[in-house]
């Protein structure tokens, strides 16, 4: 699953210098998400006019829309610095002790994947986030006693990517909480041509279309999809990205201009030929293409279903109609009943 092309996960050959270079700095810079830089721009605005800290702030949404690029943006728009971490890297409480004492006034501590910290290091949060302030337990046994460490004020940013995945009173002390939604192909276009620029690489409009309507709504597929693009617009064209380059390279990489693959297709067309068009169970049909029940309800069904192609109901997976036209099948009878 790592493998694909089109995953909004960061993958092993996602160079992190090359997306820290692509990021934009400011929220004008920004693209996409116009509700949320609005709500952002007044609340850093206010807390910077009071010279407080920022309310903590919990992004979520699915990978690759920006959690991190937007973090990054906070924390300059404020002037402050930032401490960039993630949930399964903090495993004992004194590795937090050590990075909540470090930070400096209005600094931003920016957790990825806060989902997955560890029960006892996510109560050292509690206070720290409500009271700045640290409590440390000295000693074992009866001869142990709490020592609190005053904090300076901090703005915490947590990342994840469903916010019920989060406990309640951990969730419950972010001021600040906004999803972020998948992209247009406008809006991916306009990323497209931005990375291109930075990446000295001619681009074409309508190449940078084309490259967009593949992108299932997510930057970091769009900006992968560019760089595999212009590796074959240097090899096998002008090194420039046109429409027609950029056609070529998604055929040549078996991905359609929806932005589906191989295993995309695969999964509808067993949801039609061996379901009827369903409805079907998220584990049968998972054990019948070979794979896990989370990985299907996570990474291919949000998309799927945000093209019209999918839908959950209360009974399983169903396809819609558009998908026999998609596929480019004959509506079966049986499954026209349930479809309509």
């Amino acid at each position: 699953m790592e493998d694909r092309i089109v995953s909004a996960r960061r993958q092993t050959e996602d160079d992190p210098q090359l997306e820290v270079g692509l990021r934009p700095r400011s929220l004008k810079e920004y693209v996409g998400q116009e509700k949320i830089k609005e709500k952002l721009t007044i609340y850093i605005k206010a807390a910077l006019e009071r010279n407080e800290a920022l309310d903590h702030v919990l992004l979520y949404g699915p990978p690759g829309l920006g959690k991190t690029t937007l973090a990054h943006i906070i924390a300059w728009e404020l002037g402050v610095s930032i401490r960039v971490t993630a949930g399964p890297a903090i495993e004992r409480p004194g590795d937090l002790a050590a990075i909540l004492t470090n930070l400096g006034h209005g600094d931003v501590l920016f957790i990825d994947e806060i989902h997955r910290l560890n029960r006892s290091v996510e109560e050292i949060l509690y206070p720290a986030m409500e009271d700045n302030a640290l409590d440390i337990i000295i000693g074992k046994g009866p001869g142990a006693r709490s020592l609190r460490l005053d904090l300076p004020p901090f703005t915490m940013i947590g990342a994840t990517v469903r916010a019920g995945l989060l406990t309640s009173p951990l969730r419950d002390r972010f001021g600040v909480m906004d999803r972020l939604e998948f992209y247009t192909p406008a809006e991916l276009e306009q990323i497209i041509m931005r990375s291109a620029d930075i990446l000295n690489m001619r681009t074409e409009k309508e190449g940078a279309a084309i490259i967009a309507r593949a992108s299932r709504g997510t930057p970091r597929v769009a900006n992968r999809l560019l760089k595999r693009v212009r590796d074959y617009a240097q090899v096998k064209a002008d090194n420039i990205i046109t429409a027609a380059v950029a056609e070529q390279a998604l055929q040549m990489l078996q991905l359609d201009q929806k932005g589906l693959d191989e295993i995309d297709r695969r999964l509808l067309l067993a949801l039609v030929e061996k379901f009827a068009g369903g409805p079907v169970g998220l584990d049968t049909l998972a054990a019948c293409i070979s794979e896990e029940p989370e990985t299907l309800e996570d990474i291919y069904e949000p998309y799927l279903m945000q093209l019209g192609l999918l839908k959950r109901t209360a009974r399983g997976r169903m396809v819609t109609a558009e998908v026999y036209t998609y596929l480019d099948l004959p509506p079966r009878e049986d499954a026209q009943q349930k479809l309509w």
